[in-house]
């Protein structure tokens, strides 16, 4: 499925007369103003500021991980005060890294749009080949057309779900956290080192051109094909993070490259709430 939109793409479509809502993604965990902050210092041209915890995350309960999906409902609402209805075209950005904009779109997804992507290299490749950049703060106004909702949960699982198929040999568990946190040798946010029994290691960040994000995002999909070449396509692949925002990043990767796979929302914070299930260290 196609969920990247690359920065000439996104050109034409601001020159063409389709209905287009651009959404600022920008977001800092250890920085609450840093979305805002730098929404204010410039974003592309008409674009309205998304706030990914208030607006795309429920309270943090007993379980549901840190940043549990928001109520349906209630993102609904939110979403149709951009102005959004169901002939429009969203695009999502963020600075390149993928993981807020990313999170959108999944969301999206969840309530059956599909009209929604992520703009491959985020600011800094809109930046880079000209985009207009401005700092007037844009007030969205609700379109009169409806935003209807049909709940797809297919490209989704539970913690149950992954519980059933822990060492399953047609099931591929992918953690998307760093190396030392996988290991379970350092853990800066969750109150229990380690990862989920039978999962593999991909961190997020080595998908990334972290030096060129002008043209993509990503490495080449050759490097990418490589990178996941022990992967079968055949077998079901489910990927985790922490609290379900940076996992997006191995799950446009894989988009990519035509891997398909299911997420885990609430993944690692999630699973850690249940006090009866398992945690491993060390290689798998």
């Amino acid at each position: 499925m196609k969920r990247l939109i690359s920065v000439g793409e996104f050109f034409e479509l601001q020159k063409s007369d389709k209905k287009l809502v651009v959404l600022d993604c920008r977001f800092d965990l250890m920085n609450k103003t840093y979305g805002i902050d730098s929404y204010k210092e410039g974003h592309i041209k008409d674009a309205y500021l998304i706030n990914i915890e208030k607006d795309l995350t429920d309270p943090v309960g007993q379980h549901g991980g840190r940043h549990p999906f928001k109520d349906r409902n209630q993102l609904k609402a939110i979403i149709e005060g951009f102005g959004i209805d169901n002939d429009t075209i969203v695009v999502t950005y963020d600075d390149g890294d993928l993981q807020g904009a990313g999170r959108l779109v999944f969301q999206l997804n969840n309530l059956g749009f599909y009209n929604a992507f992520v703009l491959d290299g985020g600011l800094i490749a809109y930046k880079a080949n000209g985009g207009q950049i401005e700092t007037e703060e844009r007030k969205p106004q609700k379109s009169d057309k409806p935003f209807d909702v049909k709940i797809d949960t297919s490209f989704m699982v539970d913690m149950e779900y992954v519980k059933s198929k822990l060492y399953d040999e047609n099931t591929i568990l992918i953690d998307s956290r760093s190396h030392p946190r996988y290991l379970g040798l350092e853990e800066p946010v969750d109150k229990v080192a380690g990862h989920i029994p039978s999962a593999k290691n991909y961190f997020f960040m080595d998908n990334l051109n972290l030096d060129d994000m002008t043209k993509s995002s990503y490495i080449s999909d050759e490097k990418l094909k490589e990178r996941f070449k022990e992967l079968d396509p055949k077998k079901e692949i489910i990927l985790y993070c922490g609290s379900g925002i940076s996992l997006m990043v191995n799950a446009l990767a894989l988009d990519k490259i035509d891997i398909p796979y299911k997420i885990y929302p609430g993944s690692y914070s999630d699973w850690i709430s249940y006090d009866d299930n398992k945690i491993a260290t060390g290689e798998e």
